[in-house]
């Protein structure tokens, strides 16, 4: 289902831990990382399809969270031909979303990767906020910033840089990560999420 302009509406998750990290995953078989993210299938909210990517991509129920906030608008990225499937080359542009907020309020091990059949992701760990815009593929750079400037002002306390992102490149200095792997499957063929 894409929009006149060849976007795909999608829903963005942004999920907190108490210390105001957030949840970072590997997607399967790649070396990339990114937040949970899907599209919102026909006849769905914006809402609804959270929950349901939510689950999907990360194993966790609405008890498992509680919403802190939400973008006011549809925030867009154009995906570059090379990661567009040949066949929708020219109608498919990039995806819109609306980005959640969330605040996990169940524990670590709630966390399931391996829910469904096709799972997104491997392995996972909890970042500094602003971590995610120093390592996230280039063409989503624009609307995590974006995305995490807008809902930096429902933190409960300023993220470590103040609710503003700084020149700082944490992954370049040695801070305690956690990385949590999920048992190897077999080889899924990822979407163009």
């Amino acid at each position: 289902m894409l929009d006149r302009e060849g976007f795909r509406p999608n829903v963005g998750i942004i999920l907190l831990n108490t210390n105001n990290e957030v949840w970072w995953g590997k997607r399967v078989r790649e070396h990339s990382w990114q937040f949970p993210q899907g599209g919102i299938k026909f006849g769905e909210t914006p809402e609804q399809a959270m929950y349901r990517e939510l689950e999907e991509e990360v194993g966790l129920k609405a008890e498992h969270i509680k919403i802190i906030g939400r973008t006011r608008d549809w925030l867009r990225y154009e995906v570059p031909d090379r990661f567009i499937k040949r066949e929708i080359r020219g109608h498919y542009k990039g995806q819109k979303q609306i980005w959640y907020l969330l605040r996990m309020v169940g524990r670590d091990s709630d966390i399931n990767l391996r829910l469904t059949d096709h799972p997104e992701f491997d392995a996972w760990r909890w970042h500094d906020y602003w971590v995610p815009l120093d390592v996230v593929i280039e063409f989503k750079r624009e609307v995590y910033q974006k995305a995490l400037q807008e809902l930096s002002r429902f933190l409960t306390r300023p993220a470590r840089s103040g609710g503003q992102r700084q020149n700082a490149r944490y992954l370049r200095h040695h801070h305690p990560t956690r990385t949590v792997e999920a048992p190897t499957e077999p080889a899924v063929k990822p979407d163009n999420k």
